[in-house]
């Protein structure tokens, strides 16, 4: 049976992280739902949802107010703060859009009113730099007239087995009585329940280590990729070997993008520095995936130019453009170094993306995406994200694609090289 509580909540920042909380807590009664995108309010007021996470079902089923004036969040007493913590091109953090929000949320804060902050920090950053804008602008005092918690998100992008309400959820608090409040908010809509920690910093801290430990163990397959293709090794091959033991971690190489694991580690090693340590490790982790683009691309022209293929001016397709399969966000997506790493050589790309928005990556990238059937002739063909559309192609499909001379790079380990045996089609497998 549902925990009950009395809070009315408020979710800010309405994008892969805040509307499945919203959609959540409005399922269970009135909710706020706040987004300065007035654009993304209008789709959702109308049952879209461009992220592809909610359903318009559950868009109607929901009991939402959907907004973008400040003055609706004073209709709640619970507040959810989920906006993006970007970098920024010196790879530092860019807490601009958390503290904003922290601004737009103060002046409308009342005796009483529970803010909790879900976005990804460095720890310290709840306390230390949102805790006084939340006092300054509102006039009132932490701890005393309004309180702060912090439970980080951990929504999965493209994920449906597991989603906002089915993931285990960290809570932490400045005081146990709120704590407790925090607890049974969220342990009201999270069936997986709730994990109570001790501090806001262990909180923050649990959070970002998460997938710093992701991107460092991806960044040892990428090595051993890099290492491998020198011997002349299929990477795939060596790691479906290696896993059929019990203890094997199984991760696999590739393009790191997004705005978790090729952004959460800068956040680590920027407070890490703050501090007098330098995190050679999960720098160097950091190293070596960012600069997989650029590898890539530069492999592929090597590999074109030992096949007698003529690099400048030559046709290159890109299947996938997203920083992850089955999913349309193209945050911070990495194959656009490929894409940049090829151009420099005179390529001409033609990107296919069964998810992305045309639109958005137009603006965002100034690439036109293009139809399957738009690809033929290919010298060269890149699988660079592993979407289920592309695993589920023929290999007659493939050659379609194609000429005689064509290689098809596939860095994602989505084709069966033993499937190509009788084709005319050069794999090279990462």
């Amino acid at each position: 049976m549902s925990i009950m509580h009395d809070k009315v909540v408020s979710v800010i920042g309405l994008g892969y992280v805040g509307l499945p909380v919203a959609v959540a807590f409005g399922k269970q009664k009135k909710c706020i739902g706040f987004d300065i995108n007035k654009q993304r309010i209008e789709e959702l007021k109308s049952g879209i949802d461009s992220t592809n996470e909610i359903t318009s079902e559950e868009l109607q089923s929901s009991n939402i107010t959907f907004t973008t004036n400040p003055s609706d969040i004073a209709k709640a007493d619970f507040h959810i703060i989920s906006v993006p913590t970007p970098i920024n091109s010196s790879k530092q953090p860019d807490l601009t859009p958390l503290l904003k929000a922290s601004e737009t949320i103060a002046p409308h804060l009342k005796k009483g009113d529970i803010i909790v902050y879900e976005s990804t920090v460095y720890p310290g950053t709840t306390e230390e730099d949102c805790v006084p804008i939340l006092e300054e602008v509102s006039g009132l005092k932490c701890g005393q007239d309004f309180h702060v918690g912090y439970s980080p998100e951990r929504i999965n992008p493209g994920d449906k087995e597991r989603s906002f309400t089915t993931i285990l959820k960290i809570v932490a608090a400045q005081t146990p009585a709120t704590l407790d409040v925090i607890s049974e908010v969220y342990g009201s809509v999270v069936k997986a329940g709730v994990h109570r920690v001790d501090s806001i910093k262990v909180a923050e801290a649990a959070k970002v280590i998460e997938n710093t430990q992701r991107d460092l163990n991806i960044a040892l397959m990428n090595e051993l990729a890099i290492i491998f293709n020198h011997m002349g090794i299929d990477t795939t091959k060596v790691l479906e070997a290696a896993g059929t033991k019990w203890n094997f971690i199984k991760f696999t190489p590739g393009l790191v993008g997004g705005h978790c694991i090729g952004v959460d580690p800068y956040y680590l090693t920027y407070k890490a520095k703050q501090l007098g340590y330098q995190p050679d490790v999960i720098l160097a982790g950091r190293k070596i995936n960012d600069g997989m683009g650029d590898y890539l691309s530069t492999l592929v022209i090597k590999k074109m130019t030992q096949q007698g293929l003529m690099v400048n001016g030559s046709r290159v397709a890109i299947l996938g453009l997203t920083f992850k399969e089955n999913c349309p966000d193209i945050r911070n997506t990495k194959v656009t170094d490929i894409i940049e790493g090829l151009n420099s050589w005179g390529c001409n790309i033609f990107v296919h993306d069964p998810y992305a928005n045309a639109d958005e990556v137009k603006q965002e990238y100034n690439i036109n995406l293009i139809s399957m059937n738009d690809l033929t002739d290919m010298d060269a063909i890149i699988i660079a994200v592993a979407h289920d559309y592309y695993q589920e192609m023929s290999v007659s499909e493939y050659e379609k694609l194609s000429n005689k001379n064509t290689i098809i790079f596939d860095i994602k380990g989505v084709t069966r090289s033993d499937d190509f045996d009788d084709s005319s089609l050069n794999i090279w497998r990462m």
